[in-house]
């Protein structure tokens, strides 16, 4: 089939990121176990962070190979040709790769919406107000079930329910807001919307990524909720306990509740009457971040910028587009 010079352009974008998302899918998918295994080794903070760089990989390889090696070769060496052939094979794996992309964005309107929606009822039906101790105003809802949860992804917010303030303890109370604050300040909400709007896997293994970041994020909010205080570590695994036998659950697809997920909840519980370790200095874990992205970005640009590479990329684009 041929093509003109934008339409091909188009076509190598989508088809290129297909086959890069699929090839890095399917080496997900067979280290998968691997990877959980190696996150149990780590401290939750940094098991969170290698999970969901692990889980994020096809969809960020699959963004950045196009657009930083394939975009650049193709505007720059491919001449500007009126029509061109196109392989079927290619063109099947571009409507494939576009397919996946219209239903990451369709999936990311339907969960913002669903949370804006989700927090707009909380503020006509509740009232907002400061709790003692947490400086971020709460929503309380009327319900009689005990309920917390933040929802939101880029302006999270606490919610609450009245039989949440009745169940728990003016110190159990205080505890679970610090475990939803450190839910906040790692930005888990909007790590999860990431996750959730990656194209539905394609491999069972992905599934169990999804599960143990999960766990692990909430192994580490627990932790920073504790900071190694015995007394808190009591406190929080007694409002875990009473708000599961109350049976509060999530109102909403993007409000992550306290509990978490129903199946760990014994874990946590364990693991805070054993004495849960105190939370990692996040000073260090930034400074170590914010050094090396200069350096990332500058070795990514050297490579990119080469004419070989790009020589290169060409060559290969060109028979894989025919």
């Amino acid at each position: 089939m041929t093509l003109s010079y934008l339409p091909r352009l188009f076509c190598l974008l989508f088809g290129s990121f297909f086959l890069v998302y699929i090839a890095m899918a399917s080496v997900v998918a067979l280290y998968a176990k691997f990877a959980l295994r190696a996150a149990e080794r780590l401290r939750p903070q940094a098991a969170a962070r290698f999970l969901l760089s692990v889980r994020l990989l096809p969809a960020g390889l699959g963004v950045c190979i196009p657009l930083g090696l394939c975009l650049p070769s193709y505007l720059w060496l491919e001449p500007g040709t009126p029509e061109e052939m196109v392989g079927i094979p290619f063109l099947m794996a571009a409507a494939l790769g576009a397919i996946v992309c219209a239903t990451a964005i369709m999936r990311a309107v339907r969960i913002a919406i669903d949370g804006a929606r989700f927090i707009r009822n909380c503020r006509q039906s509740g009232n907002e107000f400061r709790l003692d101790g947490h400086g971020e105003p709460v929503f309380a809802i009327g319900s009689l079930t005990p309920f917390l949860a933040l929802a939101g992804v880029f302006r999270p917010r606490v919610v609450i329910s009245e039989g949440m303030l009745r169940a728990l303890s003016a110190e159990e109370l205080a505890v679970a807001l610090r475990h939803e604050s450190a839910h906040r300040a790692s930005r888990d909400n909007l790590k999860r919307f990431g996750i959730s709007v990656v194209p539905l896997p394609f491999f069972a293994g992905q599934r169990c990524l999804d599960k143990g970041w999960s766990r692990v994020a909430e192994f580490a909010a627990d932790e920073e909720a504790v900071r190694g205080d015995s007394r808190r570590a009591l406190a929080l695994a007694s409002a875990l306990v009473r708000v599961a036998r109350g049976g509060g659950e999530p109102r909403s697809e993007f409000a992550i509740s306290f509990l978490g997920e129903l199946p760990d909840l014994s874990l946590r519980v364990d693991r805070l009457l054993a004495g849960a370790p105190a939370a990692a200095t996040a000073i260090h874990r930034h400074s170590r971040s914010a050094a090396a992205m200069p350096i990332a970005l500058v070795c990514l640009a050297i490579f990119v910028l080469r004419p070989s590479t790009l020589h290169g990329v060409q060559a290969i684009l060109e028979r894989l587009i025919q």
